[in-house]
């Protein structure tokens, strides 16, 4: 075994039996390429991610790679869930040299820690258009000791683009609304829902601001473009029609053919997508799909003491992607009843779905509806549905029967307040108070394992960066919101206050990733990549901060991160989905003071409301609410009636 045997991160335990002479990250394999004069070989990547482990064993079990590697590098494991920080300055310095960045990244630095070559996946040998490992370790090795003056001068050319300031500043405007919505629609596939070609994300920053901008102008177009997608995602093979729950992205433009691990982060923001499209269009198939994320994630991905995990791998072994999770025609027949597998190879079995690398296996993806099936079969369609149901509790128990793929068990503090916050929102929009009180669980979880006197962790051994602070500010707020407990604001309100003074950018506005340097530098971003923006949310954050607190200098700040990325952000960008909604949030903000019992019917109007961009604070029992949009106060509601004609009034921006 080597050094990796002792560390906390499953992905680096992964390669402890490797013969490379591994380090983790630290400054000691630094100075020993100092001292060695030798280049550092960085390898990120995650448990979860296929392509990682295809190089793990087509490379780094080759005995010709050890050999270089060991020989004429220092070479540093890294997982990039534990170190996103670290990650994403190398990511951003691989899309400098010209490629699209992603896992298992891999990057060669000199031993000031500075970036002068680097890629993605590599073969062992030439293959796929791209270099082999191996020529590509020759090379590596032999310019470094020959050319070290022009190494340092591109590594120093790198470091000045990655440095580049995001923000640029400009008016907050509301006309940027409507702007943004139609260039992001100019986007939409209207064959295949989505936006773009392919690789395809769920983009649920966008997504977000989409239904909320519709809620308010309920423009068709919008509504179309929000249906179409969400339901070609459900009917997708990027849905797991088996065990509920999305896969991470799909390879292409139908939605038919996933990457197959399966993320907590991703499926925590579809969960909000899902639940809000349920209650804006009451669409019975988005609540399915959305109590289907719930149920894949407190089936696989939850702590019964509470708390989630990171992700569940894609793959048992490297040379089966996805084998956990398709089907052979002979699978489904050993699975299923005569009928059952008549009706159910009608609705998810078709060729389309066939993997590539073994045609008989099929990802399964909706290919007809109960209603079209039962007209072929002439069979009433309750009875067809009632087919599909037991059918896919079937194949359900025959795949729990399989090897599963590995569960990345690690408790991150950004990832599991996102998910708590997610089942808070679900829980109030479906009125499913067992995974409220389990999310509240998981928040206090993670606030007595990572937060110690005002310092809060990653996760344990790795101090907390911005979207760890900003997410569980977003958790404590919602469960607030959720529960009337004004300790859990008090602390939302302290955390805030620790955010601005260790993330805020005093001279330019906006919030830093981390709240000093890394490899000599802080960054900003706005970009939905492919999550939402931790700074829009925060921007969000510090809006509903000022409205529950009443403390001005929250909207000062709201204001100046607003501005700070106007500039950058006018000519209506899919990635920059959920700053849009922070702007919609900024003209559109309702305050709802509760003069009523946390349990009574006012109360239960308001939480299960889908109005967007609302703000619930909790007074002494007065019999009414009183709502304020902006700096307008109406009369107060005392009257059930009169509160749900209001929420349902649709206020203009």
């Amino acid at each position: 075994m080597n050094r990796l045997s002792s560390a906390k991160s499953a992905y680096l335990r992964h390669a402890a039996n490797q013969k490379i002479d591994w380090f983790q990250w630290s400054d000691e394999p630094f100075e020993k390429a100092r001292q060695q004069d030798k280049p550092v070989f960085l390898s990120s990547g995650a448990v979860w991610c296929h392509w990682c482990h295809v190089m793990a064993k087509e490379c780094f079990e080759n005995n010709d790679i050890i050999s270089l590697l060991n020989n004429n590098f220092i070479s540093i494991k890294l997982d990039r869930d534990e170190r996103p920080d670290i990650d994403r300055r190398y990511q951003q310095a691989v899309h400098a040299m010209g490629s699209n960045g992603g896992w298992p990244l891999s990057v060669f630095l000199s031993h000031d820690r500075k970036p002068f070559f680097g890629g993605t996946y590599f073969p062992p040998d030439d293959a796929f258009g791209r270099p082999g490992f191996i020529k590509v370790l020759r090379v590596i090795s032999d310019f470094y000791k020959s050319n070290r003056d022009k190494v340092a001068e591109y590594s120093e050319k790198l470091m000045t683009v990655i440095k580049s300031e995001a923000t640029s500043h400009g008016e907050i405007d509301k006309s940027l609304i409507n702007k943004a919505s139609n260039n992001i629609l100019s986007a939409f596939d209207h064959n295949n829902g989505g936006f773009g070609s392919f690789p395809k994300f769920s983009m649920p920053g966008a997504t977000e601001f989409l239904i909320n901008n519709y809620y308010f102008s309920g423009d068709k177009e919008i509504g179309y473009a929000i249906r179409k997608t969400l339901f070609s995602m459900a009917k997708g093979g990027i849905h797991d029609q088996i065990g509920g729950g999305f896969h991470r992205y799909s390879t292409d433009e139908a939605w038919i053919m996933p990457h197959f691990e399966k993320m907590a982060d991703d499926n925590a923001w579809l969960l909000r997508n899902y639940a809000d499209a349920y209650c804006v269009f009451g669409d019975e198939y988005f609540r399915i799909t959305a109590n289907g994320i719930i149920r894949f994630a407190m089936d696989v991905l939850s702590d019964t003491e509470g708390g989630f995990y990171t992700s569940q791998d894609a793959d048992v072994t490297p040379d089966d992607e996805g084998g956990y999770f398709t089907w052979t025609d002979e699978d489904f027949r050993s699975a299923l009843s005569e009928e059952e597998y008549r009706i159910m190879s009608l609705h998810l079995l078709h060729e389309k779905g066939s993997v590539h690398h073994n045609p008989s296996k099929k990802v399964l993806f909706v290919v007809m509806e109960p209603d079209e099936i039962a007209k072929k079969i002439d069979m009433d369609t309750g009875a067809v549905e009632n087919f599909i149901r037991t059918g896919k509790e079937k194949l359900l128990r025959a795949r729990n029967n399989r090897p599963a793929p590995f569960i990345d068990k690690a408790f991150y503090t950004s990832i599991n307040s996102m998910m708590a916050t997610s089942f808070i929102k679900a829980s109030r929009i479906l009125k499913d108070d067992y995974i409220r009180e389990f999310a509240l669980k998981s928040i206090d979880r993670i606030m007595s394992m990572h937060l110690k006197e005002n310092k809060l962790l990653h996760t344990y051994g790795v101090k907390a960066m911005f979207d760890d602070y900003i997410y569980l500010i977003e958790a404590q707020t919602s469960a607030y919101e959720a529960t009337s407990d004004k300790s859990r604001l008090s602390v939302a309100d302290n955390l805030m206050e620790l955010c601005i003074s260790r993330f805020w950018d005093n001279d330019k506005g906006g919030f830093f990733d981390t709240d000093e340097e890394v490899l000599g530098i802080r960054l900003k971003s706005i970009e939905d990549i492919p999550h939402p923006s931790p700074n829009s949310i925060g921007t969000l954050l510090l809006l509903k901060l000022y409205h529950l607190t009443d403390k001005n200098t929250y909207l000062k700040y709201a204001e100046r991160a607003l501005s700070a990325f106007a500039g950058r952000t006018g000519n209506g960008e899919i990635h920059h989905g959920y700053y849009y909604a922070s702007v919609e949030a900024y003209f559109n903000l309702l305050r709802l003071s509760l003069y009523t019992p946390y349990d009574g019917d006012l109360a239960s109007a308001v939480l299960s409301s889908c109005r967007p961009y609302v703000n619930i604070t909790y007074n002494d029992d007065r019999g009414y609410v009183l709502p304020c949009l902006m700096a307008e106060c109406y009369d107060p509601l005392y009257d059930l009636k009169d509160l749900k004609f209001f929420l349902e009034g649709r206020q203009p921006k």
